[in-house]
């Protein structure tokens, strides 16, 4: 016994130095995998489509993607072999306002919001308890979605591990300098920083990002002692208010807004769930999701009774469950899908994100299914269609539930 007391300081000692190393090991390798998978400068770019998506993207044949006119491209023409043009995601946006101009027969091929009519900001809050749930992949595909559907999209990454500012090509084991992260619009005191100000472009032209870093944990420990000093009258909002108070001062620029939530109810997720307009929670179909999902609902419930007894709980739009890594021939998992549906009926919607290898391999390379090229050695295009058509029908659902809220037939 005595042998292991004099033994515990240097092994103690030797444990932290252990993960401080691997920590470094880790980082050098993840940088070693960035420069393979993304460009030298270490800057995340997007394939060209072919003419077939970009058909398939506005909904026209692809005939009369090939009839337009090269002069509304914005790109330096790309011909792939066999002599077809491949078009880049600008060129798509360029195609899109061109065909909403000369549209007749009321396609609204540009469906932004029209804010004179009374269609609010869309905020949508993507949450869950549980990590593995396929919450930040849902986000990701959904603003991508969104964007290919022809809105203004901003992605708002909440979780200090920064897995979906990572996914839009912002990585904090290859920024140089220190970069501003939505800690920075919402913290307290003269240093905020205006929304705008920290807004970044991505590569998915048209998708914008509030990236995310470790920073964000501080703002868990502001918060409560701001609202312990807190007083009547006092100008600063609330920490469950700054997340929407950051939001109005961008809201004309977009149609809607993705946030993905950290895995756990603290301070910032409150923050979300009351900016947000809606709610979509993600839930894995295996009881051991379920129930923690159960857990994730009644603290949700208790934490935000402060912000009803003051009056500004939000009323959403919408509130929908949605179904991921669903393996429709897995008889447990259909079982425990058909439960909720019994449970909470048309809160859980009709489509499910479905488990794919399509999805996989493009996640093992930092990437969505959306911008991801087909390759035949990996997955067959069957698969890949799959995953893509399950995608579309999910953000499709999803669409469908904002413009309703919106008005919309």
């Amino acid at each position: 016994m005595n042998q292991h007391v004099q033994h515990a300081g240097p092994l103690v000692a030797a444990s932290n130095q252990t993960a401080g190393h691997d920590a470094r090991l880790l980082g050098a390798k993840l940088r070693e995998i960035a420069a393979v998978v993304f460009s030298p400068a270490v800057a995340k770019t997007l394939r060209r489509f072919t003419s077939g998506e970009v058909a398939r993207i506005l909904g026209v044949t692809d005939s009369r993607i090939r009839q337009l006119s090269p002069s509304l491209l914005v790109s330096e023409p790309e011909i792939a072999p066999g002599g077809r043009r491949l078009y880049t995601l600008a060129d798509i946006h360029a195609l899109r306002a061109h065909l909403d101009e000369i549209d007749r027969v009321g396609r609204h091929y540009l469906p932004h919001r029209n804010k004179e009519a009374g269609e609010h900001l869309q905020v949508i809050a993507c949450v869950n308890f549980k990590g593995g749930s396929g919450k930040t992949t849902t986000a990701a595909h959904l603003a991508q979605s969104l964007v290919l559907r022809g809105y203004r999209v901003l992605s708002i990454d909440l979780d200090p591990q920064a897995s979906l500012s990572t996914l839009l090509g912002v990585r904090p084991e290859s920024e140089l300098t220190p970069y501003p992260t939505i800690y920075d619009a919402i913290r307290y005191g003269a240093e905020r920083r205006p929304l705008s100000a920290v807004i970044r472009q991505t590569y998915f032209t048209g998708l914008d990002l509030v990236p995310a870093d470790l920073e964000l944990e501080v703002f868990e420990f502001e918060a409560p002692m701001a609202s312990a000093r807190r007083k009547a009258k006092d100008p600063e909002p609330p920490f469950f208010a700054r997340m929407a108070m950051a939001l109005t001062e961008v809201a004309d620029r977009y149609d809607m807004v993705v946030i993905d939530c950290p895995p756990r109810l603290g301070y910032l997720t409150i923050a979300a769930l009351c900016a947000a307009t809606s709610l979509l929670i993600t839930i894995h179909p295996q009881m051991l999701d379920v129930s923690s999902m159960r857990q994730f609902l009644t603290m949700m419930d208790e934490l935000m009774e402060p912000v009803r007894e003051q009056g500004a709980a939000p009323t959403h739009d919408w509130f929908r469950y949605l179904v991921t890594r669903f393996e429709p021939q897995d008889t447990p998992q259909t079982e425990v899908v058909a439960m909720l549906r019994g449970l909470f009926g048309e809160r859980v919607l009709t489509k499910a994100m479905l488990q794919s290898a399509a999805i996989s391999n493009s996640g093992l390379r930092g990437q969505t299914v959306y911008e991801t090229p087909l390759r035949r050695d990996e997955v067959t295009g069957s698969t890949y269609r799959r995953a893509l058509d399950a995608l579309d029908a999910v953000n499709g659902e999803i669409e469908g539930l904002i413009r309703r809220a919106w008005g919309r037939a």
